[in-house]
């Protein structure tokens, strides 16, 4: 199997399941848990990561498919998706395509918060073109039952990926927020918070 990415907490692998073009991600030991500990946390994140996947695209969020999920080894068994990653097609993007792609990005976000869900590290690196369609990917950081503190944690991350990655179109973050607003009755309270996150770093 070809080795995609090492990271401190996950190994990503490109492989092949039943005739299929695969991506096998597994969960790193640490050895500075107790094993069984380890062993349990690992197996708990990674059944969590895989019912984010599922409930995401329940709301209506494209993510990959799942065939596999071995808890007793920490690995997930999912569909490759095959195409650029948002983050390289906005580096070369017209600027209405890029228009268009960061107004997608903000109605994405706001069909999983509306349904309760943060993705936990939202960066363009972790979004996929493929299909007519973008793509959501690595939900390990997600979680359920988000509040607008965790929901406000999201827009920030994204805008902080923004200024490192986009700084030349960081203006079309704004088209993020306006989509986002559009898709999301309570998108301003959560954006409230992303102020109010992003006021906490300037003065701490």
């Amino acid at each position: 199997m070809e080795i995609i990415r090492r990271g401190a907490e996950a190994e990503i692998r490109r492989g092949c399941w039943l005739g299929r073009d695969v991506i096998i991600k597994s969960r790193v030991p640490k050895e500075y848990r107790h094993a069984d500990l380890d062993r349990s946390l690992r197996g708990s994140r990674t059944r969590n990561e895989a019912r984010l996947m599922h409930d995401a695209r329940e709301l209506g969020v494209p993510t990959p498919i799942i065939y596999d999920i071995d808890p007793a080894t920490a690995e997930i068994t999912m569909e490759e998706i095959k195409g650029p990653r948002v983050k390289d097609e906005l580096d070369t993007a017209s600027p209405e395509r890029a228009r268009e792609l960061c107004a997608e990005i903000g109605r994405l976000i706001a069909l999983l918060h509306r349904g309760g869900i943060v993705h936990g590290d939202l960066t363009t690196s972790n979004m996929i073109l493929a299909d007519g369609r973008m793509w959501f990917i690595d939900f390990s950081l997600g979680a359920r039952g988000a509040m607008y503190e965790e929901m406000g944690v999201d827009l920030h991350l994204l805008k902080e990926a923004f200024q490192s990655a986009h700084s030349t179109i960081l203006d079309l973050f704004t088209v993020i927020l306006e989509s986002y607003r559009q898709h999301f009755d309570r998108a301003p309270e959560a954006i409230k918070k992303m102020r109010e996150i992003e006021g906490r770093g300037r003065y701490t």
